[in-house]
């Protein structure tokens, strides 16, 4: 079986959203391997010196145990078109190392940045993370989400996003879209929605 990551953002020195991470990554441990036991991620992250200011991607390998932890600058991707993909068998309810699937899904975006996977007629996930659509007064996600990020748990978590149910046919009715994940907050990557070519 393929390992497992996390993927943490580190600012000015500092892991953020260890909880919501350290939660998934016990369930996938007990779930996949029977793990019993609860890895301390917190204490398992000794942040470098040379992390101390801006923005960096802390990556954290594990199975029954963490095999490697992995500091980088943060450089990110422009994001400003999405191809819809259709594709009904993909699974990734955790985040394996292994994403040939996604990969391959990827290499089908054609000129866009991106793609949006949909899966049974409804919206899944980008390829780097999920995806919330302002509807005028809130914030939506779908409720279908290959991968329920951590990003996605902790605004849910605190009220600032919503599920629902969200069909392919459903965006073109939102104002905009942004794509959220470990590293990137609402409004961080946004998407028009004319540029989600379906």
């Amino acid at each position: 079986m393929s390992r497992l990551f996390e993927t943490i953002r580190v600012r000015n020195g500092i892991p953020d959203n260890i909880p919501f991470h350290a939660v998934r990554m016990n369930n996938s441990r007990k779930e996949l391997l029977g793990c019993e036991d609860h890895i301390d991620l917190q204490a398992a992250l000794i942040v470098p010196e040379r992390c101390s200011a801006g923005r960096y991607k802390c990556r954290v390998v594990y199975s029954t145990e963490i095999h490697d932890v992995t500091f980088e600058p943060y450089a990110g991707r422009v994001i400003e078109s999405l191809q819809v993909i259709k594709c009904d068998w993909i699974e990734y309810r955790h985040k394996y190392c292994d994403r040939d699937m996604i990969d391959q899904l990827y290499g089908l975006r054609g000129h866009c940045d991106d793609i949006l996977i949909i899966k049974n007629n409804r919206v899944t996930d980008t390829s780097i993370g999920n995806i919330v659509f302002y509807d005028g007064s809130r914030w939506i996600t779908s409720d279908t989400p290959l991968l329920k990020g951590t990003k996605r748990e902790q605004l849910l978590s605190a009220g600032k996003i919503t599920e629902a149910k969200i069909g392919a046919t459903d965006i073109i009715g939102f104002k905009k879209s942004c794509i959220i994940n470990a590293m990137l907050d609402i409004d961080e990557a946004s998407v028009e929605i004319g540029k989600i070519i379906i």
